[in-house]
């Protein structure tokens, strides 16, 4: 499965690899474009009464020119407008010269009812917002309602970030080629792409070093072979034993819902470390899930010392003050090698005023961690990494990775993880019925009891994320938190049935 997502510019590297390579040169490729363009238009948009093709300067627009040619000599009709005429000597040129079709100038542009706007003004290099007459050409088709296929990615969108660069087309089909970019994939560029086909235009597989690509889409062929199995002989305590630390008595519920989240994600044991105020109103609502006193940092370490869990999680509902500060060092501190620690919420905020000495404890820890925060998390935890047109989010979460020495998972519709190693994925199958109190606190249990089961914690945190948008799309509307955990049966056993020997 080609779940690598390539930049624009890694996308050019492999581009001039397969040309020095051959057989087909950038002409053939850009041949090769237009005709899978052109099979796909008239394939989904056979009611369309004729074709409008917008044709920029570069490559993009040199695919729309081999649109426009296909499409006549299929006998359909076109109508083609370009501002500049393509850079001598290039393959856009060459496919100009072969076009039929005398274009029109972009003031000239009118959208005609029934007919297809063909989208080849620029593509995923694009690294400027769109103005002027592109941009007043986008806002009549907007305003026109005619349906719009793309080639590449969106014009308006930008390849790198997923988010409008001044006007961009809303796009019915989008049709890209060899591998998917981060446009693709990044909200909000995936919904502006409509429908997504990457298409084989005869880019041979070698051209790609796999061993160099450092971004995947998020799905279970990144991870299944770290998922762990559960064999005949496990027992409760083999199969991994997770702590949540509760808030107190008004504060509780999100714990449960974490510890819910660990047990249903295959930790054999699950234990709620409680206040003591808290012991009753936890205790009236956990059967399987164990329950211990933890109002301070010596009784935290008597738990550790005596159960050894091999996984946790701190922050859902655990308050932002000194306790959740000195149960996060004390479980830095003590973490076994193979210890998995997933700091949520409260645990991110609580160092909001001194990062870096949670990022110097993590770094000093023989603990796996995950960092999950939301947008406002993040930006509490890593200011300098806020959210910015030109920014990426995949490289806003790699370099909080790098710098906190953690995995982050930077929570949303387009959710990322990142490890300190640079390994990037990112989230495709989230749903919006996810979007309801507590289905974070679910999150991090189903990654602590992951990894409490082994599993790295990159991988770990992939799992989680899709296995926990699975649920979710899964049961569907009317979603709450605690339908999640309750779902993942069904998800993992139709999902991943060779894992239990």
């Amino acid at each position: 499965m080609r779940l690598e997502i390539l930049t624009p510019e890694e996308m050019g590297s492999v581009d001039r690899k397969a040309v020095d390579a051959g057989p087909l040169d950038g002409y053939g490729l850009m041949q090769n474009a237009g005709a899978v363009v052109a099979a796909a238009i008239l394939e989904r948009f056979a009611e369309a009464e004729g074709f409008l093709v917008l044709c920029g300067p570069g490559n993009n627009g040199g695919d729309g020119y081999v649109v426009a040619r296909l499409l006549v000599e299929r006998g359909v009709q076109v109508r083609l407008f370009a501002e500049t005429e393509p850079a001598a000597g290039s393959d856009a040129a060459r496919a100009r010269r072969a076009c039929p079709v005398e274009p029109k100038s972009y003031s000239e542009f009118e959208p005609v009812e029934r007919w297809l706007v063909v989208d080849a003004l620029f593509g995923a290099g694009l690294s400027k917002p769109v103005e002027g007459r592109e941009a007043a050409i986008i806002e009549r088709v907007r305003t026109s309602g005619l349906p719009v296929v793309s080639i590449d990615l969106p014009s308006g969108v930008s390849g790198l970030t997923g988010k409008p660069l001044g006007a961009a087309f809303q796009a019915d089909l989008t049709v890209t080629f060899f591998r998917k970019k981060p446009g693709h994939v990044l909200v909000p560029g995936r919904q502006m792409c409509g429908e997504l086909l990457v298409a084989d235009i005869g880019i041979a597989e070698t051209t790609l070093n796999r061993a160099e690509c450092k971004t995947w889409e998020n799905h279970p062929a990144l991870w299944r072979a770290a998922l762990p199995e559960i064999g005949i002989s496990a027992h409760k305590y083999s199969r991994g034993h997770v702590a949540v630390i509760s808030g107190g008595a008004t504060s509780t519920g999100a714990a449960r819902l974490a510890a819910r989240g660990a047990a249903r994600a295959g930790a054999g044991a699950v234990t709620v470390l409680s206040p003591a105020n808290a012991l009753s109103v936890n205790a009236m609502h956990l059967t399987s899930i164990m329950l211990r006193r933890a109002d301070t940092v010596e009784e935290l370490e008597a738990f550790l010392s005596d159960r050894g869990p091999s996984g946790a999680v701190l922050g859902p509902g655990a308050g932002t003050g000194e306790r959740t500060r000195s149960f996060a060092r004390s479980l830095l501190d003590r973490a076994g090698a193979a210890g998995g620690l997933v700091f949520d919420a409260d645990a991110i905020t609580a160092f909001r005023g001194d990062p870096e000495t949670l990022f110097a404890m993590i770094k000093a820890s023989a603990a796996q961690v995950v960092l999950t925060p939301h947008e406002g998390e993040f930006g509490r935890l890593f200011p300098g990494l806020e959210d910015a047109p030109e920014v990426s989010k995949v490289e806003r979460t790699r370099e909080a990775a790098m710098r906190s020495g953690a995995a982050i998972v930077l929570k949303g519709p387009d959710t990322v993880v990142a490890a300190p190693d640079g390994r990037a994925a990112i989230n495709v199958n989230a749903t919006q019925h996810l979007a309801t109190a507590g289905s974070g606190d679910v999150l991090s249990g189903i990654i602590a009891g992951l990894m409490a089961q082994t599993m790295p914690a990159f991988e770990a945190a992939c799992a989680g994320i899709w296995l926990h948008a699975e649920a979710g799309r899964v049961f569907g509307r009317g979603l709450i938190a605690e339908d999640l955990p309750e779902m993942l049966p069904q998800v993992l056993q139709s999902q991943f049935p060779e894992h239990v020997r």
